[in-house]
């Protein structure tokens, strides 16, 4: 189920995408742990993989659309493959290449075709990207810019502001820059343009962050915005930065999975070879509990951010039930990424503090993926706009196959309004559960979403608790782990999952939810009605040894499965 660089073989992909992936595995290996660890260590700019990806045409392959270049595809399923790998070696790695991702959106959703036609050559010359949406006051609210232009008289604007967290800002061959018209108030007001990082109106200021990584702070003094710059105008520059952040946020799911690999083969294999009172570690039963807990976990992970692939791939007009799923993965698959490294990091302790290790870095980092492309809770409460229909009004849908073919994915450059949220229909969530019903512990936890659904039509929150965003987040931490568990048997079901591994990560979901209902019993505002359900749908997970010891194994078995070489 893990990603491992000695036995890697992509034979889902066609030839030219096999190659550039196993090459960029062979790259880091051949760089080796030690210039990895250092370079992070000394916050060394990675101009070195920068230099591999232009000579290999990595970017450009992956992250043209054929509208741009007949001979390349935007491809969610090999971006995500792409996603993983780059998490494998480092976040920093991945961050350049997903604030590319960023930086892209505007261009291609824009009908700009000289723009277009300039991206498409900066990429395949090896430059990268940068996203010049977010602020120092304003962060990423996109209602509130005070990156200015004003108009030249000639077509054509000056753009004047500063903009803040902006990855690549330091050497972007492109910024996507969002601002507002002086001279026009309102949505109307908004402009998407391109702006280059050598220009000598561009004023680099500084990396605000203490990282390998560059996350600028620039400043645009006059910058002159000519009308072949000029992206998107009024509403449709507004819809160009949420539609932007919904292909880019995704890719967070992946890095966190990644990351989460590398730090399971360290982890496993320094317990299992470390002794303690006359005993291995890995023989202890907390151990092997934390374990195996995490390794659950992380094949949930994956198994929910591969389906989302599919419906990604999958969407139109008629079907945009990405728009749940995608701030799942941002929110819930990053943060199960933290319980996976704080579950290892509880076994290997000491351990997991010292610098000639990949944990280090991995327990800093997982922690930037659910503050990143909005906060946990910015993403569980427009996962709250979808509860309604998720699970009260199922719509039909021809079944959603496994995405794998070579295709380019056009629609995520033409997703047209941000708007009409609440009106998303789904297919019916229960039918993933039924066929799994002989599972123990998935039979448990459709005990407790049906019970969830019971709470919504019996005391569902007041006019109050929905004001009230603490209640409610509670209220969508339920909700998500419902979603999380359908996505999980779809891809279950699709790739064969061992069953003994699928009823382990039901046993978690079952303790997660007992514990969002404590939480929910405990909350202030929640009503005595609303308290006794909390209670009497706390349950406890099917226990069953022989099952655990079969998932156990497969653990173990990691220790010694991969090291990275010196």
């Amino acid at each position: 189920m893990l990603f491992n660089p000695r036995t890697y073989d992509p034979a889902q992909f066609d030839e030219p995408t096999r190659r550039l992936l196993r090459a960029t595995v062979d790259w880091f290996e051949s760089r080796g742990k030690k210039a990895l660890i250092d370079t992070y260590i000394d916050r060394t700019w990675y101009a070195d993989f920068l230099e591999f990806a232009a000579k290999e045409g990595l970017f450009a392959e992956f992250l043209t659309p054929s509208a741009a270049d007949p001979d390349k595809r935007w491809d969610t399923a090999r971006i995500a493959e792409l996603n993983e790998i780059f998490g494998f070696y480092g976040l920093g790695y991945w961050y350049t290449w997903q604030v590319t991702i960023l930086g892209l959106g505007p261009v291609w959703q824009s009908e700009n075709e000289a723009v277009r036609a300039r991206a498409a050559r900066l990429l395949a010359e090896g430059h990268v990207m940068a996203f010049g949406l977010s602020e120092r006051t304003h962060g990423a609210d996109i209602y509130s810019t005070d990156m200015i232009l004003t108009p030249d008289g000639e077509g054509g604007f000056t753009a004047t502001g500063s903009k803040y967290y902006i990855g690549n800002g330091n050497v972007a061959g492109l910024v996507s820059v969002f601002g507002r018209r002086s001279d026009v108030e309102g949505p109307e007001g908004y402009v998407f343009f391109a702006a280059d990082s050598r220009h000598e109106a561009y004023h680099l200021v500084k990396n605000v962050v203490n990282a390998q990584m560059y996350v600028s702070e620039f400043r645009l003094e006059d910058y002159p915005v000519r009308a072949e710059d000029v992206l998107h105008t009024g509403q449709a520059a507004f819809d160009a930065a949420l539609n932007t952040v919904n292909v880019g946020k995704f890719n967070l799911c992946t890095a966190s999975v990644g990351i989460c690999e590398h730090a399971m083969y360290e982890a496993v294999t320094h317990a299992h070879n470390r002794v303690l009172y006359g005993k291995k570690v890995t023989d202890f039963p907390h151990v092997r509990r934390e374990l195996t807990d995490a390794y659950a976990r992380l094949v949930a992970m994956k198994l929910f951010s591969a389906r989302a692939v599919d419906y990604f791939r999958s969407a139109s007009p008629e079907d945009r039930r990405y728009l749940l799923f995608n701030p799942m993965t941002k929110m819930k698959v990053t943060t199960e990424g933290e319980k996976v490294i704080d579950l290892m990091w509880d076994v290997i302790a000491a351990k997991g503090f010292e610098a000639d290790t990949y944990f280090d870095k991995a327990a800093k980092d997982i922690r930037g993926l659910p503050k990143l492309e909005g906060t946990v809770h910015v993403n569980l409460a427009l996962i709250l706009k979808f509860m309604g229909n998720y699970l009260f009004a199922p719509a039909d849908y021809a079944p959603v196959p496994n995405r794998l073919d070579a295709t380019d994915d056009v629609f995520l450059f033409r997703q047209g309004p941000a708007r009409g949220l609440g009106a998303i229909r789904f297919h019916d969530w229960r039918t993933a559960y039924d066929r799994h019903a002989h599972l123990p512990n998935v039979a448990r936890f459709r005990e407790q979403a049906d019970g969830f659904c019971e709470l919504l039509l019996q005391n569902a929150p007041s006019k109050e608790q929905q004001a009230d965003l603490d209640f409610l987040l509670e209220i969508g931490q339920l909700f998500a782990l419902i979603v999380y568990g359908q996505l999980v048997l779809e891809q279950a079901e699709l790739t064969g999952l061992d069953t003994d591994v699928l009823d382990q990560i039901f046993d978690a979901l079952v303790r997660d939810f007992s514990a969002h209902a404590t939480e929910l019993y405990g909350k202030a505002s929640a009503t005595e009605e609303q308290a006794a359900w909390a209670l009497a749908n706390v349950r406890r997970p099917v226990a069953d040894a022989e099952r655990a010891a079969k998932v156990w194994a497969r653990v173990d078995a990691l220790s010694g499965a991969y090291e990275m070489q010196p």
